[in-house]
């Protein structure tokens, strides 16, 4: 398969465009054995590419005994970004894809979405809130708007998997306007798509949340207004009919937020 945007598909015209970005120069972000990402420049224009190789038949039986489902490639978190517009969901745009090969063990591939400039994680935007809180109304709006991407995400069958403050990115202004804010969801590498988002994938999404969010200065009263908005019900009856789950995912936080604190003293 390859998909390439006019000007992509006009500036590479008579090329092969994994062979390209496989031998292209760029600032490089990251680099494992089987995916390189790095940014580049179309026409002063700024991109990142993720380039695939083959993630090796022993990556794909590790994933399926532990009843994981491979990620093989970029087509994974290309269907994620598609989807993610089709629903509303601010992310990065993708501009091109291509997947070629089929043996699973060796296929390669590449996405190539346009760079989000200007930006500040919200991992970063909200780190100083232990010790120099936002205005009120402007953390409401916030966790308003988390709440809003989690349950249209959730409900709309698509969980990520790596779902952190981290992979929110916002325009990197002085003071954000609380009616205005857009987050852009980022980092879908591992995202699944399904009719339906089972429970334990909730579960693990919203846990990850909380956990990067314990150390700004969330409050029990802002955990709540949180639950009401995913939820869409009063709290009483929210966690009247969701409490077991609620308490799954705040002891899936804590466990994970202990555990990351034992390998910061190691």
């Amino acid at each position: 398969m390859l998909y390439l945007r006019d000007d992509f598909n006009k500036a590479w015209q008579g090329k092969d465009p994994q062979q390209l970005l496989e031998n292209m120069d760029g600032e490089v972000y990251r680099a494992l054995e089987a995916r390189r990402t790095f940014r580049f420049e179309l026409n002063g224009q700024g991109y990142f590419a993720k380039v695939h190789g083959g993630v090796g038949w022993f990556e794909i039986i590790e994933n399926l005994i532990r009843l994981r489902k491979p990620v093989l490639g970029a087509r994974n978190e290309w269907e994620a970004l598609n989807r993610l517009h089709d629903i509303g969901i601010t992310t990065m745009t993708p501009v091109a894809f291509g997947e070629t090969g089929s043996n699973p063990a060796t296929r390669r591939s590449f996405l190539v979405t346009e760079e989000l400039r200007d930006m500040i994680t919200l991992e970063d935007f909200c780190k100083p809130w232990s010790v120099e809180p936002p205005a009120f109304r402007l953390k409401l709006a916030m966790i308003d708007k988390l709440a809003e991407i989690s349950k249209k995400m959730h409900g709309n069958g698509i969980n990520h998997r790596d779902y952190y403050l981290c992979h929110f990115m916002m325009p990197d202004r002085q003071i954000p306007d609380p009616d205005n804010l857009t987050f852009y969801l980022i980092d879908l590498h591992r995202a699944q798509l399904r009719d339906a988002t089972p429970l334990r994938w909730v579960i693990k999404d919203l846990s990850g949340l909380y956990y990067s969010a314990m150390d700004i200065g969330i409050t029990q009263r802002d955990i709540f207004r949180f639950i009401k908005t995913y939820t869409g019900l009063p709290l009483r009856e929210a966690l009247k009919q969701h409490l077991p789950m609620w308490l799954k995912i705040t002891r899936k936080a804590l466990k994970l937020y202990q555990r990351m604190a034992r390998k910061a003293r190691q």
